[in-house]
């Protein structure tokens, strides 16, 4: 999957491998076509985001505008705006998309 910074930015995504399998979290950062950075504020907050496989992750059709907006525009991010946003993705679970193994 070829990633484009543009469009992944701000993507609201689940772990699907990992400790962190089933997590909610939200894409700050795509490194290559390979992977991406992810943080939820909390156990992976912005100054020290998580590298994960893009493979390893669940993409949800969800874009947090107000992040992607902020990390587009290169404000500094607060890890309660994140956790406060994805709180509210993951109690609304019908953001997922279906996982369908390749």
């Amino acid at each position: 999957m070829l990633l484009n910074n543009n469009d992944c930015v701000g993507k609201i995504v689940y772990s699907k491998a990992g400790r962190d399998e089933g997590k909610v979290f939200v894409v700050i950062d795509v490194l290559d076509d390979k992977y991406v950075y992810i943080c939820n504020g909390s156990l992976r907050p912005v100054e020290k985001p998580k590298r994960k496989k893009i493979k390893h992750l669940e993409f949800t059709n969800i874009i947090a505008e107000e992040i992607r907006d902020l990390l587009m525009s290169g404000e500094k991010i607060d890890n309660a705006i994140i956790r406060k946003i994805l709180q509210s993705y993951d109690n609304d679970k019908e953001v997922r998309l279906p996982y369908v193994k390749r």
